[in-house]
């Protein structure tokens, strides 16, 4: 029986391929000369595009892999380019995934992987998410759209895809060797600003009202190409713990010492951005690590480290004439402003909330609360953790079912993380467990972990740690 080559082997090897290619770069020439740019740059455009969606659908992962990557351009390229919602290309992103995954007609596609109580979770927060419409409070449909996605959307769309694109030992190869990569970008980015200054399009965002909490003491607050400083800092001391977890695994002397100097360049990039609580992702990521080490000496001298590191910052002057330093010293300072506001705030919405169990409604506090929800007395508080987020807009019933799950989530991977055999994944699965806590942790303080690229990350890693199994039985080239 003959067979039927595949679509794409038909339109690469078809006569036709190019004459049409001619022709079109005639087409676009012609018009260059006739208009100008904007005709050619439109056409190209379309067709680049097209060529995307067809991508897509002949490989699925590829836009996968584009979110990722998308995930961590984000923030420059809304920065850069005002006036297009870019941070909805994540949704089209994913919604192009999964309808390249639906008409994918492959074997490789096995559904059943995503049938887990990880998806089972999400569908379950997104349906909570769903009812949050009909909160008595009456908040605004439009806020609750934009503030879902960060809060639900995304972990009930990227979980299940990653099921079942990102399955392989080789495709947690790729992720870590994205999110080290463009994180060490994003260093590199901030380092630029810190030595040569902003650009013109940041120097506008900071001119618009983000000099507040960019400008501390007259010193900038790196940001690099992400959204804000507390999210870079946050990210690269989430990074910077996963490549320091790696640098101590059972891998090639070369890799321990790239992923050790990987580390210390993220750690400096944390430093520089000024952002206090990502100090806490490296106490809370490193103290899993050791407890999940299986190594008692490890875990007793890296917790007299630990607490001799934190004594250093709490009751001594050392690095005080450093501007990074001095602020990060700060946050053990129990008498800080910045600190007693959050208390008096959260002591505000602790009245206010009482008789709210289910909260005010999605996207009534924070930013989409300053614009849909101007009515709404918690919009005039900045929640400034994500843990007083949840509980604003969710009420403590629904703050106690996230949090419950988050622990669920946690307690799972630390306990497939105990029981892999291989080394090398083990410390691969070690690294993003002890991360995701780290962040876990952080988010008491900023919102971290409902923020991009970090919130990818996290849900990424959860699918990698419980595909640990799995992946402890099949070949390390798979």
């Amino acid at each position: 029986m003959k067979l039927t080559p595949p679509f794409s082997e038909t339109l690469l090897n078809s006569r036709w391929l190019l004459p049409v290619a001619l022709l079109v770069a005639l087409g676009l020439g012609w018009s260059a000369g006739q208009v100008g740019t904007l005709v050619p740059g439109l056409l190209l455009g379309i067709t680049l595009l097209v060529f995307f969606l067809v991508l897509i659908f002949l490989n699925p992962r590829a836009g996968f892999i584009s979110y990722i990557v998308y995930c961590f351009v984000l923030g420059y390229i809304g920065r850069h380019v005002t006036g297009i919602p870019f941070g909805l290309g994540m949704d089209g992103l994913l919604v192009l995934t999964w309808l390249g995954v639906i008409f994918h007609r492959s074997e490789q596609i096995t559904w059943t992987r995503a049938k887990n109580d990880l998806s089972l979770l999400g569908v379950i927060w997104f349906g909570i998410t769903v009812l949050e419409i009909a909160n008595p409070s009456r908040p605004s449909v439009a806020g609750w759209f934009y503030e879902m996605r960060n809060i639900s959307l995304y972990w009930l769309l990227t979980v299940p895809l990653g099921f079942v694109l990102f399955n392989k030992r080789r495709d947690l190869r790729l992720f870590l060797l994205l999110i080290i990569g463009f994180s060490l970008l994003a260093s590199f980015y901030g380092i630029k600003q810190k030595v040569l200054g902003v650009d013109a399009m940041e120097q506008l965002w900071l001119d618009a009202g983000a000099a507040e909490t960019h400008l501390i003491w007259g010193k900038l607050r790196i940001f690099g190409f992400y959204s804000e400083a507390a999210q870079f800092g946050s990210s690269q001391a989430h990074i910077s713990l996963i490549c320091l977890i790696l640098a101590l695994g059972p891998f090639a002397w070369w890799k321990r010492i790239s992923f050790g100097l990987a580390s210390f360049i993220l750690l400096y990039g944390m430093l520089i951005s000024g952002t206090r609580g990502a100090m806490f992702v490296l106490a809370a990521g490193i103290f899993v690590y050791l407890l999940l080490s299986k190594q008692t000496k490890v875990l007793i001298i890296g917790c007299v480290l630990a607490v001799g590191a934190l004594g250093v910052l709490k009751y001594t002057n050392i690095g005080n004439g450093n501007p990074d330093v001095f602020r990060f010293r700060s946050s053990l300072d129990p008498n800080d402003p910045s600190l007693q506001l959050r208390l008096t705030n959260q002591a505000t919405l602790r009245a206010y909330l009482a008789t709210k169990p289910f909260g005010e409604g999605v996207g009534t506090i924070g930013t989409w609360g300053h614009e849909f929800n101007k009515d709404k007395f918690i919009s005039t508080i900045e929640p400034d953790s994500y843990y007083v987020k949840i509980w604003a807009e969710y009420g403590i019933v629904g703050f106690t079912i996230w949090f419950g799950m988050m622990l669920y989530i946690l307690g799972k991977c630390c306990g497939i993380v105990w029981r892999i055999r291989n080394p090398q994944l083990r410390q691969q699965l070690l690294a993003l467990t002890a991360g995701f806590s780290g962040i876990l942790f952080c988010s008491y303080g900023n919102e971290i972990m409902n923020q991009v690229p970090t919130a990818m990350i996290v849900y990424i890693s959860w699918v990698f740690v419980f595909l640990g199994p799995e992946l402890d039985k099949a070949s390390p080239t798979t």
